[in-house]
């Protein structure tokens, strides 16, 4: 099987991060404090970021590359909408900032991860936070009704990336911004990387090449589009034209 069937692509990574979502849950249940300090560790991208009244699961959950809430500027009474938003850790991150008076939206295309996520919610006690079931591609958002989208390392799992960036223009209100960490390519992956459903399941096979990603974004009707940070993702041959990325843009008002 190679990356090439989008259909195809969903299904791996459907079931890759329904493997996650139960894996996260089976982990963490008997010895969750023992347990927190070596997952709040692995999750380094979240440094300076307080995780320790989040539910072991949600963290035990993440895949992310990196923390978008944190580029975010988040404001209280602001709405928020996560991409591919897992078991909510950036949800939950989300719901701090916009206070009571904001709202948290997240969907996510995988129902294990749905059900994760709000059994979450209720051990967080967030009243702000809501997780739909669907894709990014068509979400389930009404439009212009979202003041931030966020998203962490998910795009790139997408087969088609700009299907997301439509949707998410038209979710957003006028002057709304998408805030994004992902993973992008300057140069080429080998063949093999590509034609790999797993490494595209773990957002590499599917990582766009940075000037079509930024077109994407710009063709969809995003203006002042800024890669805001850049990181090389690995040196070993295959991914050393790898990179994760923030990214910042804005539809018009």
């Amino acid at each position: 099987m190679t990356t090439s069937n989008a259909d195809e692509i969903k299904a791996v990574v459907r079931e890759q991060y329904a493997a996650r979502a139960t894996g996260a849950i089976a982990c963490c249940a008997p010895d969750a404090q023992a347990q927190q300090p070596v997952l709040l560790d692995i999750k380094g991208i979240y440094a300076g970021t307080s995780l320790t009244d989040l539910p072991i699961e949600t963290i035990a959950a993440s895949a992310g590359c990196g923390n978008p809430t944190a580029l975010a500027a988040l404001k209280p009474g602001e709405v928020v909408l996560d991409l591919g938003s897992g078991g909510g850790i950036d949800c939950f991150l989300a719901s701090r900032a916009v206070g009571p008076e904001g709202k948290v939206f997240g969907v996510d295309m995988t129902p294990e991860m749905i059900a994760l996520a709000r059994a979450n919610t209720e051990k967080v006690g967030a009243t702000n936070v809501e997780f739909r079931l669907g894709e990014m591609e068509a979400l389930p958002i009404e439009a212009a009704t979202i003041d931030v989208v966020i998203s962490n390392c998910v795009v790139c799992l997408s087969p088609d990336k700009a299907a997301v960036f439509q949707e998410a223009y038209r979710v957003l209100r006028p002057g709304g911004r998408i805030h994004l960490s992902d993973m992008m390519v300057v140069g080429e992956l080998p063949q093999a990387v590509r034609d790999d459903p797993q490494l595209w399941a773990s957002c590499v096979s599917g990582a766009d090449q940075q000037d079509d990603y930024l077109a994407r974004l710009d063709a969809a009707g995003f203006r002042d589009v800024t890669i805001e940070n850049e990181e090389v993702y690995g040196t070993e041959h295959g991914f050393d034209n790898l990179r994760s990325v923030r990214v910042r843009a804005t539809k018009p008002e």
